[in-house]
């Protein structure tokens, strides 16, 4: 290697791994097709960007079809209407994103496309450092340091770097910095990721298979698994709630969209009360009940991890009258109510939807 500057040759042979091993995704432009001159669609990998955060590759592959199927192109997505985009997004975690995702198409197409470099990309709704990063990077090869979970993951070990993250951040990203070439910045990103994922895994990394395993400082001095290190997880506090699940005879159950602000936002499912620290009090219930009705307690409760908090929903379920009237809702087919539910609010509605089948089953 040129001693005079590595960060050339360790490109070069990180490239080189990459041509050879590039995973295929359905939103990439792979190598091959990059050299035969396609370039990528920049709202395919904007919507991908989007959906992986936080988010695995396998989860995101079938709803990023179903998107790409449904709206094809940046226009047709800002053209949808909210809900629909909302309802199609259900399951996938992280719903302001979903709302973000609809602004931010209706603004790329409202200035007729996306943005090509950071600045302008971080201008959109919705996107920050590292969306802007990665498809100022993949789609228009702007050299730009793309650092997701994978990459600071394979940095802090090329470096031998012991700050816990979140503190290490800031080093890992001067680092990546460095290491970005000029020639081929958006495939140099993808293959830290892909390196991140198949080769420097979190556990037992594959050092032996790694395009970088000469120069990594954790692998030479037998720390690589120990890398990154991390600070201590704070506890997640506990929140508790109930959900009132109530069918119509026609099998319709009543949904209410949630406020826009706040967490699930713009979702529909069952209503709720508010989650607190502790169990809403009876008056409390009472007052949040979304239609004069017989509520009777499921025997399970739907129990969810959020990020910052874990959640337990009491389940109240009535059957009301065909012409029930909600004080708040409106009753939509069953199926559909699941399909536009979020995992959360989903549990609730199928715990109560069994309930109310086992009650009808008993006669």
């Amino acid at each position: 290697m040129n001693a005079a500057a590595p960060e050339a040759a360790w490109a070069a042979a990180l490239l080189d791994w990459y041509d050879r091993h590039a995973r295929r995704l359905p939103w990439r432009t792979g190598p091959a097709e990059r050299a035969a001159g396609a370039r990528p669609d920049p709202y395919r990998v904007w919507l991908s960007e989007i959906m992986l955060q936080q988010t695995t590759v396998a989860t995101v592959g079938p709803y990023f079809a179903r998107f790409i199927e449904r709206w094809p192109t940046v226009e047709a997505l800002a053209a949808a209407p909210r809900e629909d985009v909302l309802a199609a997004w259900a399951g996938l975690g992280y719903y302001a994103r979903a709302r973000n995702l609809h602004a931010c198409a209706q603004a790329a197409a409202a200035r007729g496309g996306f943005p090509q470099d950071e600045a302008g990309l971080r201008e959109l709704p919705g996107v920050g450092a590292y969306t802007a990063a990665a498809v100022a990077a993949i789609a228009f090869d702007a050299p730009a340091a793309v650092v997701d979970g994978n990459v600071e993951r394979v940095v802090t070990r090329m470096f031998r770097i012991e700050t816990p993250l979140p503190d290490a951040k800031p080093l890992v990203r001067v680092e990546v910095q460095r290491l970005t070439p000029r020639r081929r910045p958006g495939d140099f990103a993808q293959a830290m990721m892909d390196l991140g994922a198949t080769i420097c895994t979190p556990r037992r990394p594959a050092c032996a298979l790694c395009p970088w395993r000469a120069p990594c400082a954790a692998r030479a001095a037998g720390v690589a698994e120990s890398l990154p290190r991390k600070k201590p997880k704070a506890a997640k506090p506990h929140r508790l709630g109930v959900a009132f699940v109530a069918q119509r005879p026609d099998g319709a159950v009543l949904v209410e969209t949630r406020p826009d602000r706040g967490l699930l936002g713009g979702m529909a499912g069952p209503p709720c009360t508010d989650w607190t620290d502790a169990p809403p009090d009876a008056a409390a219930v009472a007052a949040a009940a979304p239609i004069e009705a017989e509520w009777r307690a499921a025997a399970a409760e739907a129990r969810h991890v959020f990020t910052h908090f874990t959640l337990s929903l009491e389940v109240l379920t009535a059957r009301v009258g065909q012409g029930a009237r909600p004080a708040r809702g409106g009753f939509v087919p069953a199926e559909q109510a699941r399909a536009a539910a979020p995992t959360a609010l989903r549990k609730a509605l199928d715990i109560g939807l069994a309930a109310l089948r086992d009650v009808s089953a008993l006669g």
